[in-house]
């Protein structure tokens, strides 16, 4: 059994990126800008930001970070969004979901610029994934095709079957784990809260991708024996004996489960590093104008 160490992968990928900056900056070329725009007080939303802002650090980038209170109206929100879309300065931005629920989530995704949407959440970047065009693809997905590339895990003719059918996670990753490249050409099975026997289907997987945001959802009697897993799901639970009274979980009970993977994602450590990653990889594609020239 093989941990795919997404703190490791995503160190690694900074390194990367912040070698290709400073040749960047010694050309006199243009240096990638990221901004990020936060509304209100959710604790893991700031911790989310804070490491992109972080990150951008690291990698040499130029990061700008827009903070606002909840009371903020929809239309000032939009007009930020616009000041945003039309700074040549950025190349790339995001508004950290969610959002305040007098906000409407859907109408500030169609207000960021297609060209600057390095979240990847925009339909025409969508569209362009799904038609297997340059795009900028959605953060946790990309981060995922990443940690399967890079540990080259087979792909070719496997059956995948994925938990959870959001347009952050679940649904792109079923169409970029069927689409005809590596990795790729999987035979994929997307299941969600109406699927009637997911055991069953579970059980036919040789990879799996949790997204369902239940904590220790999947168990070891419901996989078979060398499955690849890749946890997607942040869950706090309950601990006394940690400080904060809590500690995060995954959507597999990690404990039970690992003993019969070839490879897993352990939760904190998996996934999670590995979106911020991908954010500055789209951002580093946006500044050199790869996807939309």
């Amino acid at each position: 059994m093989i941990i795919l160490d997404g703190k490791q992968l995503a160190q690694q990928i900074k390194s990367e990126i912040a070698i290709e900056v400073a040749e960047i900056k010694a050309a006199g070329g243009n240096v990638p800008h990221l901004a990020a725009v936060l509304v209100g007080d959710d604790p893991a939303s700031h911790a989310y930001v804070r490491n992109k802002v972080n990150s951008c650090y690291e990698c040499g980038f130029e990061s700008t970070l827009i903070k606002k209170d909840d009371s903020i109206s929809e239309s000032e929100l939009l007009e930020i969004v616009d000041d945003l879309n039309q700074n040549p300065d950025i190349d790339g931005f995001i508004v950290q979901l969610p959002l305040p629920k007098h906000i409407r989530e859907a109408k500030v995704t169609l207000a960021i610029d297609h060209r600057k949407d390095v979240d990847g959440f925009h339909p025409i970047n969508f569209g362009r994934m799904a038609q297997g065009m340059p795009s900028y693809l959605p953060a946790t997905p990309f981060g995922i095709i990443q940690m399967i590339e890079r540990n080259n895990i087979e792909t070719e003719g496997k059956h995948c079957v994925i938990i959870g059918r959001s347009n952050i996670v679940g649904t792109p990753m079923s169409i970029l784990l069927s689409r005809k490249a590596y990795p790729g050409n999987c035979t994929v099975t997307l299941t969600h809260s109406r699927t009637r026997d997911i055991t069953a289907e579970l059980l036919r997987a040789d990879i799996i991708i949790a997204a369902i945001g239940i904590p220790h959802f999947v168990k070891a009697d419901m996989v078979k024996e060398s499955v690849v897993i890749i946890d997607v799901g942040i869950n706090r639970i309950e601990d006394s004996s940690r400080k904060s009274g809590y500690r995060l979980v995954g959507d597999v009970d990690f404990d039970s489960v690992s003993s019969k993977c070839s490879y897993i994602t352990p939760v904190p450590g998996g996934v999670g590093p590995m979106t911020v990653t991908s954010l500055l990889m789209n951002t580093l594609k946006a500044s050199r104008k790869e996807v939309y020239g």
